[in-house]
């Protein structure tokens, strides 16, 4: 999935799938085949443990800005990349390889868990854009930093640092560059040792529904 606009690439193992963002030249802003193609590899996997990450210094800089005059803004690939992850019965990790920003928020967001490196930089410019954000994001956001954090990304159109993103629970972890994959994997660990049903049963617990 990396030729014909379809940029990114899959590793699926039988107990870990990693989807990375391949267009590190673009500072990986997302396409509608991209996000096509994350949905479909999230729903396909059998795998246990999902981990999404970047090529590159960047994570994804957002939506592809060709694709946004083309009307990519209101496409529901948006909301199914990011409801598939969301919905994946395992856990999902997101070892951020660098900023992240926009659009690109939804699918780190759907994600149980986030690392990131000390360089990434996090904000949502729908604001100063005239944009709005995809539908489930400011809720997703709010559940993790609050009302009032939530508001200062996208009303306040705040950039926070990744020091910042962990003190208020944006991320779990801040990382150097060369242990990220390292960092997710033994973050999975537990997960990868437990029962699936466990897992599924636990991720309902935290999310608030009933076992």
């Amino acid at each position: 999935m990396s030729d014909g606009g379809r940029m990114i690439r899959v590793d699926d193992q039988s107990d870990c799938c990693t989807i990375t963002l391949a267009r590190p030249d673009k500072a990986n802003a997302l396409t509608g085949p991209m996000l096509d193609d994350i949905a479909a590899a999230v729903t396909k996997t059998t795998a246990r443990v999902l981990i999404l990450t970047g090529e590159g210094k960047v994570f994804s800089a957002g939506a592809d800005l060709g694709g946004m005059k083309a009307g990519l803004g209101l496409s529901p690939a948006w909301e199914a990349a990011s409801s598939a992850i969301a919905t994946f019965p395992g856990l999902s990790i997101a070892a951020l390889n660098g900023t992240l920003a926009g659009g690109a928020m939804g699918v780190a967001l759907a994600c149980d868990l986030r690392i990131a490196v000390p360089s990434a930089n996090f904000f949502y410019p729908v604001m100063r854009l005239g944009y709005r954000p995809q539908p489930s994001d400011p809720a997703r956001l709010a559940a993790l930093i609050g009302p009032a954090r939530a508001r200062m990304i996208l009303l306040a159109a705040q950039r926070i640092d990744a020091g910042t993103a962990l003190a208020w629970g944006l991320i779990d972890r801040i990382c150097p560059p060369e242990a990220l994959t390292d960092t997710a994997m033994s973050l999975a660990e537990a997960a990868l040792a437990a029962d699936p049903g466990h897992v599924q049963a636990l991720k309902r617990m935290t999310n608030g529904d009933t076992p």
